[in-house]
């Protein structure tokens, strides 16, 4: 089969399409012959080799990425004959090999698709949903809230933004150029603001024409994070999911105490502690899919062989909705 295999690491550019050996399922285990892989931005992270905490950095070389959709083509011993042939989706957790032709996991750890739901709409849900999922329980998102969504055209922030407008919610989404905020706003967004503009907070303050904003889900970082958070009415609150600060945008406990805000920060399996498990979440985002409750929004899929490409345009704010590879 092919895959993308990493010897080094370091730019994207040490993402090399190659031929390897096919896999195959220990017990217990299928195979998958992939129909869509998911590009996340940890992945950009440990490819740099630079991310710790929760993301051990992995032994090289390596096949990275960790969310495939696709069809079971081999069983392991131990495992129902009727899995063969069915389509499915899975998140590898802390391990790799979801850039390939072919991946293996655990029959346990897997989710029967509808023929209805694509490949694409699946690999887009079971690790970007669960997250957002998580963001959701933390947030308490309601018909009284103003909202503030940043990468509100990213995999996660255009899931926000549709689960505000469900609730009734004010939402304001803000994203990275002309094309993102027209996407925001055929969301369903309240206000679509370009956070690359130096007036963009003013802009978002006078549409809302003196409502407070009380609530923001941060998904920049940075800078737009702290003019985001800035914005927050005393007694807001703010759940960060994604790049963090420097120390010229971080927020301390007196900034917090002042207005009394709250805040939950969290990135990648911390955010992901929440009662009942990551199971549980998948099966929430994918019901979620399902039901059309939640639909997705995926860029232009990359091959598989142009992996490194899709590294750097999610890298340079250049994609929208959920990075998919297609072998």
């Amino acid at each position: 089969m092919h895959a993308i295999r990493q010897h080094a690491f370091g730019p994207a550019e040490n993402l090399r399409y190659e031929e390897v050996a096919d896999p195959h399922p220990g017990p217990d285990q299928v195979r998958i012959a992939v129909e869509a892989a998911g590009v996340h931005l940890v992945d950009t992270m440990i490819r740099q080799g630079v991310h710790g905490g929760p993301f051990p950095r992995p032994e090289l070389p390596m096949t990275p990425g960790r969310e495939v959709a696709g069809v079971v083509d081999e069983i392991g011993a131990g495992v129902d004959p009727g899995w063969l042939g069915r389509r499915v989706v899975t998140h590898l957790g802390m391990a790799s090999g979801g850039y390939a032709e072919l991946a293996v996991r655990e029959v346990e750890s897997l989710h029967v698709l509808p023929d209805e739901v694509g490949f694409e709409a699946a690999v887009a849900m079971i690790g970007t949903g669960r997250t957002t999922m998580a963001i959701l329980h933390i947030a308490r998102m309601s018909a009284d809230d103003v909202v503030v969504v940043t990468s509100a055209a990213g995999g996660i922030g255009n899931l926000l933004v549709q689960q505000g407008r469900t609730v009734g919610a004010t939402v304001a989404g803000a994203a990275g150029s002309t094309a993102k905020v027209e996407t925001v706003r055929a969301l369903g967004a309240a206000i679509a603001v370009d956070y690359t503009t130096p007036d963009w907070t003013t802009a978002v303050r006078d549409q809302l024409g003196g409502r407070e904003v009380t609530l923001v889900l941060d998904g920049a970082g940075g800078r737009y994070g702290r003019e985001a958070f800035d914005l927050l009415g005393s007694g807001g609150r703010i759940v960060m999911y994604g790049r963090p600060f420097g120390p010229e945008h971080r927020f301390t406990s007196e900034d917090l105490f002042d207005r009394a805000l709250g805040a939950t920060v969290g990135l990648g399996p911390n955010l992901l502690k929440t009662p009942g498990g990551l199971r549980a979440l998948e099966e929430e985002s994918m019901a979620a899919l399902a039901s059309g409750g939640l639909t997705p929004l995926v860029g232009d899929p990359f091959p598989l062989a142009e992996a490194a490409a899709a590294h750097t345009a999610l890298e340079n704010r250049r994609t929208y909705g959920k990075v998919v590879l297609k072998p």
